[in-house]
């Protein structure tokens, strides 16, 4: 087979993953091929326009602190943003942001087109070529080969994708388009273990036929927002959106038509995700509950056409049409696309390593909902992190592996490749052990030194981000030095906070470890910096606020490193290892954890097994020891 063209690395796929591993590998020197079945379609959001939130809008932060692209055009093509759970602490506050779905697909289409080293190709990749364990290329539905020496697999939900609405199915990927064929074959083929997952999406309305008085008003935060520290701070005109509820009478339609649910009556195969459930498992689980919440949200500027968020169905289209003119507000709306579930094939992720390599085939890379997750974000961040990891493999260097302390994304990655998924994996606050630490608003403290090292972060964003660290530094130090007296201005602000009069000077730093006073009253008493960004005051605030927390998680993250650091031999047989119990010898044969920390982390391994591994452990290095002693006695 002769080579049509050979690259450095091949990314497969062009939504969300593939393009922030595309974009990643051609910035890092990678001659670089983005295929997609659909040059149309790039950056496609087929499910909820918006991006961010609790968890999400962290891995959004975390992408942008290394290099990444999805915060930029989010920022660049908002429609509305709001700061979420902006009432509790700092460690759940994200940014949510309602993006303009046409804009955010042609803008992320143009940066791809505007990169160097990076081709776009219109085609259906159904054959992945590996010589020796090491792959070589693929080869597209039209018989071409193109060679590479690391490929980059983000197919999303397009992978042997399906899609039903009611008793009609058809080979679909999302939103109508062709699905990917033939690839899945490739994989098994090659000895992969391949699942089947179903995800689905809400109709559309006309928003002209949308009575929005009989619905709550959502507005934006006043204030501008944004995900990257590089985006500028301009106010925006926002668009609205709109709260509504199911109604019994919604539900009762629901449960007359169960017969021809697909959900129940077996023609989907695929498990959904827990957390985004379909409308009529939601009246069938909690059915005692009167109403569920439903959102409209304007999807572009240039379009009337809004996302009913809350009522994802599959029920058949004559029943969704009357299902939505029971919500309020929906009398008289008009469907302009009707709901539908998916089913597509992915990848079982325990068989990827920390960097999403895979372990059966060197230089073969995944990212994305191919590795059994849903959502923009999450699909992102791992396909930022593959391209890096793919361009990095090429170059010959070490993989960039973010750890559970340092990222949202070092949990999701780790949580994929030690535990896998039995669903689509949703990243949530509550997954992260280091909740403190891993907040949205310190992304770029964390991760920014990482994105530089790899050949990521430009000598713009860098210079901007060492004058913020700088700046939070100096202020920080300046609120620990300098001492305040209890003149009148300090005791009125104490005074109106209900906070406990000054008796003698205290620093400004104890002054603001008052749970009752915000940066903004050391302004109010003139012993603020009123001309510092927010940015800075927050973070300063929070680092003196929760110092006692941080230092709390810093312990345990110390204990969790020195267990990261004990490596665990890859070719140990653990069936071989006495005192193991059986689940667990399965379970770590299966996995083959790369270190002690990571094999805690697998389900079924109990900390009597962890205490086997460290006996052996420890017998291996005193052998060492004395092995070494003798040669050098010898």
């Amino acid at each position: 087979m002769g080579i049509t063209k050979a690259y450095d690395v091949i990314v497969v796929g062009a939504g969300h993953a593939g393009i922030e591993a595309a974009l990643a590998a051609a910035r890092m020197g990678m001659r670089t091929a983005c295929f997609t079945t659909n040059l149309d379609n790039i950056g496609a959001m087929n499910c909820n326009p918006s991006i961010g939130g609790p968890a999400k809008g962290h891995l959004v932060r975390e992408i942008d602190a290394l290099g990444g692209q999805m915060g930029l055009t989010a920022d660049a093509t908002f429609l509305q943003m709001r700061l979420l759970n902006s009432g509790k602490g700092p460690a759940v506050q994200a940014i949510r942001a309602q993006v303009d779905k046409r804009e955010y697909a042609w803008q992320m289409r143009l940066t791809l087109e505007r990169t160097a080293n990076l081709d776009l190709k219109q085609g259906m990749v159904q054959e992945i070529v590996v010589e020796d364990g090491r792959v070589r290329g693929v080869v597209t539905a039209t018989g071409l080969f193109f060679a590479a020496s690391a490929v980059v697999l983000s197919t999303g939900t397009y992978l042997h994708g399906k899609t039903i609405i009611g008793e009609v199915q058809r080979a679909s990927g999302p939103g109508g388009l062709a699905p990917a064929v033939g690839l899945t074959a490739s994989l098994v083929a090659l000895g992969f273990e391949v699942g089947r997952f179903k995800t689905g999406t809400p109709p559309r309305v006309d928003g002209r036929t949308v009575d929005f008085s009989r619905m709550v008003r959502q507005d934006g935060d006043p204030e501008p927002l944004r995900f990257s520290y590089m985006s500028p701070v301009e106010p925006r005109e926002q668009l609205p959106c709109w709260q509504t509820t199911t109604t019994p009478r919604g539900h009762e339609l629901i449960r007359q038509n169960l017969h021809r649910a697909p959900l129940f009556t077996g023609a989907i195969q695929g498990l959904g995700p827990r957390y985004c459930p379909s409308v009529e498992d939601k009246v069938v689980r909690f059915a005692d509950k009167e109403g569920h919440q439903v959102f409209l949200e304007p999807e572009s500027r240039q379009s009337h056409e809004m996302y009913v968020l809350g009522l994802s169905t599959s029920l058949p289209e004559e029943v969704q049409i009357e299902l939505v003119r029971t919500v309020p507000g929906l009398e008289e709306a008009e469907l302009m696309r009707a709901g539908y579930a998916i089913e597509y094939d992915y990848i079982v992720p325990t068989q990827l390593k920390p960097s999403l390599e895979t372990k059966r085939v060197r230089g073969l890379f995944c990212g994305g909902q191919i590795n059994g997750t849903s959502g923009y974000e999450e699909a992102a961040a791992q396909g930022l992190i593959a391209g890096i990891n793919a361009a990095l493999f090429v170059q010959g260097r070490s993989p960039l592996i973010i750890d559970r302390s340092e990222g949202y994304i070092g949990v999701l990655i780790d949580d994929l490749v030690t535990k896998g998924t039995p669903e689509p994996y949703r990243m949530m606050t509550s997954r992260a052990e280091f909740r403190m630490m891993l907040r949205q608003d310190n992304a770029h403290l964390r991760l920014t030194e990482k994105g530089r090292q790899v050949g990521l972060v430009d000598d713009a964003r860098w210079e901007t981000f060492q004058a913020l660290r700088e700046s939070i530094a100096r202020e920080r130090e300046r609120l620990e030095r300098t001492v305040v007296a209890p003149g009148p201005a300090v005791q009125a602000v104490l005074e109106r906070k209900g906070s406990t009069p000054l008796r003698s000077g205290t620093t400004l730093a104890q002054l603001l470890r008052r749970p009752e006073l915000r940066y903004a009253d050391l302004v109010a008493m003139g012993e603020g910096r009123p001309e510092l960004p927010e940015s800075v005051r927050q973070e300063v605030e929070t680092q003196i606020k929760y110092e006692g927390y941080i230092g709390k998680e810093l312990q345990q993250v110390e204990r969790m490193r020195r267990m990261e650091a004990r490596q665990l031999p890859s070719d140990l047989d653990y069936a071989e290892l006495k005192g193991l119990s059986m689940e667990a010898r399965e379970k770590l044969n299966q996995i083959r954890p790369a270190t002690l920390g990571q094999a805690s982390r697998i389900s079924g391994v109990s900390p009597a097994d962890i205490a086997v591994l460290m006996v052996y452990l420890e017998r291996q290095s005193r052998s060492g020891r004395g092995a070494e002693r003798a040669a050098e006695e010898g």
